[in-house]
């Protein structure tokens, strides 16, 4: 039996892009899809997804183990976040121990999980569309990493403590970092090495 190839790409998934291949509702048709950025085997799929108004780090498998696994609870995934004002002591800390939000309908609380200030300003390209102008108030940027990722996870979650999300942008897959890539870019890999678990 032939042994199967599979084959594996680290994104920059821009601002306004789903994380899909296909439409699958008749309102998305005009909406830009992943199969805009590059050339990809049929199989591919996105492991895990960012909404089309998120940016960041996306991986595309098409092996389904892989990518089982690099969406299970084991893999941390890190974002960057701008939210609206300036996060009290209190909020980080709610953050951090978990928030009680409405998901699809259902009463949940988040997984304890970290969350911290920025010091140092993420110097992420200038987005597609502005962001929000001066006279709406101060804005800061958050770092919180997660072991789940349910539905609007993290907007949701700052909306609820009071400091709305303006920017996400995913900097981290387990050991995998967006780092310099520029939006829009693509490299193809031998392996998705998330963690030392994966050869």
């Amino acid at each position: 039996m032939s042994r199967v190839i599979h084959q594996h790409f680290i994104i920059h998934k821009p601002y306004g892009y789903l994380s899909q291949f296909v439409h699958n509702m008749s309102k998305r048709k005009n909406k830009k899809l992943l199969g805009e950025l590059g050339d990809f085997p049929e199989q591919t799929m996105a492991i895990g997804r960012l909404d089309e108004n998120s940016e960041g780090l996306l991986l595309l498998t098409t092996d389904g183990s892989v990518s089982e696994y690099i969406r299970s609870s084991s893999i941390e995934k890190e974002y960057h976040v701008e939210v609206a004002g300036i996060p009290t002591d209190q909020a980080i800390k709610i953050l951090q121990e978990g928030v009680f939000l409405t998901i699809e309908g259902v009463p949940y609380t988040t997984k304890p999980c970290q969350a911290i200030r920025l010091k140092t300003l993420p110097t992420f390209e200038t987005p597609l569309r502005k962001v929000r102008g001066e006279s709406h108030g101060p804005s800061s940027w958050l770092s919180i990493t997660l072991t789940e990722g349910k539905n609007r996870q993290v907007r949701k979650m700052t909306a609820a403590v009071g400091f709305p999300t303006l920017r996400l942008v995913r900097v981290r897959i387990g050991q995998i970092a967006l780092g310099s890539m520029k939006s829009g870019e693509v490299t193809e890999v031998q392996s998705l090495l998330v963690d030392k678990k994966i050869a």
